[in-house]
């Protein structure tokens, strides 16, 4: 992306919709729950999103993925998607956001 603000608002609207994905066992949106490990944003807005689960047997991985998929690739201005999953680092719960521990009462 040529222009910094341009790119900062592209990974905010990214962020705000990984926020309205929520793995259906716990009731914590994917980002807070830190399964987002990064969002590169390439200069002709190809995503690639290197993401983790709960746990590898996550029953509802393939639902999570495509979600994640289908919901950046509705983002205005984004050309591609790949969702990278991955499995190291290991999820843990020092992952969570502080809202997600306060929302969890771990606070």
């Amino acid at each position: 992306m040529s222009d910094n603000n341009e790119f900062l608002k592209l990974e905010a609207e990214i962020v705000n919709v990984l926020k309205e994905i929520y793995d259906p066992e716990i009731p914590l949106n994917i980002y807070d729950l830190g399964l987002i490990y990064d969002i590169d944003i390439s200069e002709n807005n190809d995503v690639k999103i290197t993401m983790t689960l709960t746990a590898p047997n996550c029953p509802a991985a393939d639902y999570i993925v495509q979600e994640v998929n289908d919901q950046v690739k509705a983002v205005g201005g984004i050309n591609t998607v790949e969702v990278d999953l991955v499995f190291d680092p290991p999820w843990d719960q020092n992952m969570l956001t502080d809202e997600a521990k306060l929302e969890l009462g771990m606070m």
